[in-house]
């Protein structure tokens, strides 16, 4: 089977270097593998504008008529979402995963004033505005794999979707969803899935 590119998204205040294993592990699997620094990373500027890296990063790195599958950690899953839904990216993106994203918000959105934190709050703006239309992330294979243990998102089901596969795995602390066997057996498991149904929805 033909494996297409996969591009990660990291999370607040993480670098690429957040996807080390991850990287390692799909790459000896056969993928291509690339990622991108968030600039800033701290939530000081939108997760709109962060997502315009996002989008101009695969403008730079993709051919145009290239379809390539997204990872998207913990609010990296968030950013990925609007260049999916906001930016075009529904026309090539594939398959795509987020591991522990806060969908509907977590509390700790709360711990700081800046931008992208406070789009990160339950009930957001920001959030409610993505959600509205969240069932056209059937048109991809969506994934959200999350754990029920997860402190960083608060609560912990804020990761779950009404659409798409959800998968919940055990895993005790939120920046392991990354790095832990279990984990990237289920990425590498989802990006091996044939396509469903790219062009319902």
């Amino acid at each position: 089977m033909k494996r297409n590119r996969v591009l990660l998204i990291h999370g607040i205040d993480d670098t690429v270097v957040v996807f080390d294993t991850m990287s390692a592990y799909l790459k000896q699997r056969g993928w291509d593998v690339y990622s991108l620094n968030l600039i800033p990373c701290n939530g000081d500027c939108g997760l709109d504008l962060l997502a315009r890296q996002v989008a101009d990063y695969v403008t730079k790195t993709f051919r145009p008529d290239e379809l390539f599958d997204l990872v998207g950690f913990s609010m990296g899953g968030i950013i990925s979402r609007y260049y999916v839904q906001r930016l075009g990216g529904i026309s090539r993106v594939e398959r795509f995963i987020t591991i522990s994203s806060p969908h509907h918000g977590s509390w700790l959105g709360y711990a700081r004033q800046n931008p992208g934190c406070r789009q990160l709050r339950p009930n957001s703006d920001f959030l409610q505005d993505l959600n509205r239309d969240a069932a056209m992330l059937a048109r991809l294979n969506f994934t959200s794999i999350w754990t029920p243990f997860d402190l960083m998102i608060l609560s912990a089901n804020s990761s779950s979707m009404p659409v798409g596969k959800e998968i919940t795995v055990p895993i005790l602390v939120h920046s392991w969803m990354v790095r832990d066997s279990q984990s990237l057996r289920l990425v590498a498991q989802e990006l091996m899935e044939p396509l469903r149904n790219k062009y319902e929805a």
